[in-house]
């Protein structure tokens, strides 16, 4: 078991990895992120193009998606790029999804996924990866200063690593709006200009910092207005304190967005040694 990932959040995350190809769930990721890429966080498919282009990968290089869910982000990125990819999680369900979305869209020869405990040291050679994506997730691993050197291990030298975090302090907080915007397992909250520092000190240089604090708000209003509208549905799958914890869930997320008081940004950082020393 991911230890930064107690039973409560794996029971959260199943609800979504388990049920992922329901009707019902397809239709709410549809109308909420306008494309369905398979995405369960903040990450649009027009995010992920801008994403992209900064990252420099095409066939014959190697992506590292940590954190990857049921897969369909890092299988965009595969058939966009030409690259192949490799994509960790802790969640077994997710996993499944994403091997058989691999092979529904002929991706199985590029693409594998692997149970993997990301708050442990990867089971990777050293300069592995060309590159290192890890999407609205960075925030559930507790040892910044060491997952971000062990990545930069497994990255080659010049290689690129992006993360997005979803839960900078930019304003003022209330003990309860921390308490239910981090009620799915363990969360690392970071002042403003921490992940900055973290990223020099483990030998890689920031080539990009935005903020993307407006998807997260977007979108967490447009999934709590997509779930309402299907509630019946939802409260079968998932009973009715469920359903009514993620729309809190959502709720405050998208309120601590657009008041600016809990936001995203992007990190896109190069290791040094390559062309980017």
């Amino acid at each position: 078991m991911d230890r930064a990932n107690p039973p409560t959040s794996v029971a959260h995350y199943n609800v979504n990895y388990g049920n992922f190809k329901a009707d019902v769930y397809a239709q709410i990721r549809q109308e909420a992120f306008g494309e369905d890429i398979g995405q369960n966080s903040w990450h649009t498919a027009d995010e992920q193009n801008r994403f992209l282009s900064w990252l420099e990968l095409d066939q014959g290089k190697r992506l590292l998606d940590v954190a990857c869910g049921a897969g369909g982000p890092a299988l965009r990125i595969a058939a966009n790029s030409g690259c192949s990819v490799t994509g960790v999680d802790v969640h077994q369900q997710a996993l499944n999804t994403a091997r058989s979305l691999a092979a529904e869209r002929g991706l199985a020869g590029r693409a594998e996924f692997r149970v993997v405990d990301a708050t442990q040291p990867l089971p990777f050679p050293d300069a592995h990866f060309d590159a290192i994506t890890c999407i609205d997730a960075i925030n559930h691993l507790a040892d910044r200063p060491g997952i971000l050197a062990e990545w930069t291990r497994v990255l080659k030298p010049g290689g690129r690593v992006l993360f997005t975090d979803p839960i900078i302090v930019t304003g003022p907080l209330t003990n309860t709006e921390i308490s239910v915007r981090t009620s799915a397992g363990f969360y690392l909250v970071v002042p403003r200009g921490y992940d900055e520092l973290v990223l020099a000190q483990s030998g890689l240089r920031l080539l990009t910092n935005e903020d993307v604090t407006e998807n997260m708000a977007r979108i967490a209003e447009a999934r709590h207005a997509a779930r309402a509208a299907r509630s019946a549905a939802l409260r079968e799958i998932e009973g009715d304190g469920a359903y009514g914890d993620e729309q809190e869930f959502l709720a405050v997320t998208g309120r601590l967005a657009r008041e600016g008081r809990l936001s995203r940004f992007v990190y896109c950082a190069a290791k040094l040694g390559g062309s980017e020393h």
